[in-house]
């Protein structure tokens, strides 16, 4: 029997800040689960909306993830050197004609694209952006956590966009592109993240391209309910003592670490998290609030 393809997983953050907790707990599930199957880890800087990067906040996570310990393999590699290769592969839908130009505005737009700009001839003198046409089919995964999920692209997501108006290629697309490249065959990511998987998977089917198991992981949330992020101003995690936000982030993914470990450094956490990572107790779970922990 042929060996079993050897695991390549990824952490992909966007530089618009330092890491804060909720990044760094996601990172953290990733980088266990890679380990635990003696995979790869690789990280890839997200930095192609450049309205919102901040400068020296790659740097700055690069520091964060040394300082905890998630040492990545590779080179990191960042999205930003790529932009020929998206082009590409736009092309080559435009060859297809599977992309349309559309010039609505997002105020004159509901949630789902009506298809509008589908059949209509569009100036290419006004700025427009590149949609892909969006089938009937239904499109479905086996979440590693979540369970069975399954979309109507059509009914529930609409023409989606490959490329904006400003020029910058939409994270739908270019994820889909940057995980084949670099063959990630395991994503695991936040929750948050689980709605935009059936189109990366629509995706990877047109395209031809292999699609990677996923597991998407709770999100923590502060005391309002709200997922933390840079928009709901979450502070940067500190790496003064890196043991104790490791050994906090283990309770909070329910790996009920020893209380011996409490103290002990971040390489023998990490190595007991290693050789008793179990997701399981994730299970079904979207979000988690480190307040009431259960």
């Amino acid at each position: 029997m042929p060996d079993k393809q050897a695991y390549i997983g990824r952490f992909a953050p966007s530089p618009t800040g330092p890491l804060h907790p909720g990044s760094l707990y996601t990172a953290l599930a990733s980088f266990l689960h890679a380990r635990a199957r003696q995979g790869k880890w690789l990280l890839r800087i997200d930095d192609l909306d450049t309205s919102r990067n901040i400068k020296g906040s790659a740097e700055s996570i690069l520091k964060t993830l040394e300082a905890f310990g998630l040492h990545w393999d590779d080179s990191v590699v960042y999205q930003s050197q790529h932009i020929e290769l998206y082009n590409e592969y736009l092309n080559e839908l435009a060859k297809n004609n599977l992309i349309y130009s559309c010039t609505c505005s997002r105020k004159t737009l509901a949630d789902i694209y009506s298809g509008l700009c589908r059949d209509k001839r569009t100036s290419q003198n006004e700025p427009y952006s590149l949609r892909i046409k969006t089938d009937e089919r239904t499109i479905s995964l086996q979440d590693e956590l979540q369970g069975l999920i399954s979309h109507n692209l059509t009914g529930q997501h609409g023409d989606f966009i490959l490329k904006r108006k400003d020029q910058i290629i939409a994270y739908q697309f270019a994820v889909v592109i940057d995980d084949d490249r670099q063959q990630v065959n395991h994503v695991v990511r936040g929750f948050d993240l689980l709605d935009s998987t059936p189109r990366q998977i629509y995706l990877q089917q047109l395209l031809g391209l292999a699609t990677p198991d996923y597991m998407h992981v709770p999100v923590i949330v502060d005391k309002q309910g709200y997922k933390l992020s840079k928009q709901t101003l979450a502070t940067a995690v500190d790496i003064k003592t890196p043991h104790v936000v490791i050994f906090g982030l283990l309770d909070l993914l329910r790996q009920n670490p020893p209380r011996e470990l409490q103290h002990a450094p971040v390489a023998e956490q990490l190595n007991w998290a290693i050789d008793n990572w179990d997701p399981a107790p994730l299970k079904n779970s979207r979000t988690i609030n480190p307040g009431c922990n259960s």
